[in-house]
């Protein structure tokens, strides 16, 4: 089959992908093979590729919002069948034997293994992975182009929403507004909670006006009106930590969503971090892309997406780092 591997890091903009014919995989027992039809382009991708996030695996095949048909199935397999829609995000297997995997906190495992860093991923033709471990499509009302963003920014996004316990009633802030904080938006929207939106681009600043958000501004520049419930951190910019305390009651928590952030200080500890809490998304469960699926399925939610042709994967990545895609987010097809 073909695909696209990273044998060392390099800058996006030194294409450092190469395109080679690999063995195709085959289902091995309790194993689906995905032909996969479509793959989002993540800006974890990116981290991987320019070094951000060490090689796990060399040399490997990024991508982990994969979407496509199952056509080949392993023994013992019961929940999929031939021809069935399949997705694979980033979580791609864990060890199902520790404390974590028994008390169904697998993103917690030791032995994790993600799509595309530690595993090979959705740059390619074809994936085999364990069917406890694929997420059933077959029911979600979206075309494959559609459903791949949500992959990873959407199961993400209602990941880190969960950790801020928010509920109806409460006032959300998001610091950030890109695919992920969006589908945060519109999930909150639906359980009747306030959203207040800091980001520095304009362009941002209107599309989350426009999605509905109660405020919309940069908060270096104008303040807040309200004190916050919880708030979500987007960008990896450990300054924006402080701040963001500063702008919660008593009680509040802050949930850390990017994969790494700049150095973070808070220098005045009893005004800002006492009596408030920090978490941090630590990777993915199967229950949190299970419960989004469901949501989105109840909510007909859905982002733009820019479709390159599977020769022109490089071309997705460099767009995408630059920000400089036609929609928000870049999808590869890579069969039709």
């Amino acid at each position: 089959m073909r695909a696209w591997i990273l044998e060392k890091h390099a800058k996006i903009e030194e294409r450092p992908l190469k395109l080679v014919e690999v063995p195709t995989p085959h289902a091995q027992e309790g194993e689906i093979r995905v032909k996969i039809l479509v793959c989002g382009v993540c800006r974890t991708d990116i981290h991987i590729a320019e070094g951000d996030l060490p090689l796990r695996k060399c040399p490997v095949i990024l991508g982990h919002e994969i979407v496509g048909i199952v056509d080949e199935v392993g023994e013992n397999v019961r929940r999929f069948k031939l021809g069935d829609r399949a997705g694979i995000y980033w979580l791609y297997n864990s060890c199902k034997k520790c404390k974590y995997c028994l008390s169904h906190r697998e993103n917690y495992c030791p032995d994790i293994k993600s799509t595309g860093w530690d595993e090979d991923g959705g740059y390619a033709e074809y994936i085999t992975i364990s069917e406890e471990y694929s997420l059933p499509l077959s029911d979600v009302h979206l075309e494959p182009s559609e459903i791949a963003p949500l992959m990873c920014p959407g199961i993400a996004g209602y990941a880190a929403f969960k950790l801020t316990e928010t509920q109806t009633g409460d006032k959300l802030g998001l610091y950030g507004f890109g695919p992920t904080a969006y589908f945060v938006l519109k999930v909150a929207q639906s359980m009747g909670i306030e959203t207040y939106v800091s980001t520095r681009s304009t362009k941002n600043i209107g599309g989350a006006k426009k999605a509905g958000a109660n405020w919309a501004a940069d908060a270096s520049r104008e303040r807040i009106p309200c004190k916050l419930d919880s708030v979500i951190i987007f960008p990896p910019a450990g300054n924006l930590v402080e701040p963001a305390l500063s702008q919660l009651e008593k009680g509040g928590i802050l949930v850390m969503a990017p994969v790494n952030a700049s150095p973070i200080v808070i220098e005045n500890y009893s005004e800002n971090l006492w009596g408030h809490s920090i978490r941090t998304l630590f990777n993915l469960r199967r229950s949190d892309a299970e419960e989004f699926f469901e949501t989105i399925n109840r909510l007909q939610l859905k982002a733009g997406a820019t479709l390159f042709p599977f020769e022109e994967t490089q071309d997705a990545l460099l767009l995408a780092k630059q920000g400089k895609l036609e929609q928000p987010n870049a999808v590869i097809k890579i069969a039709g």
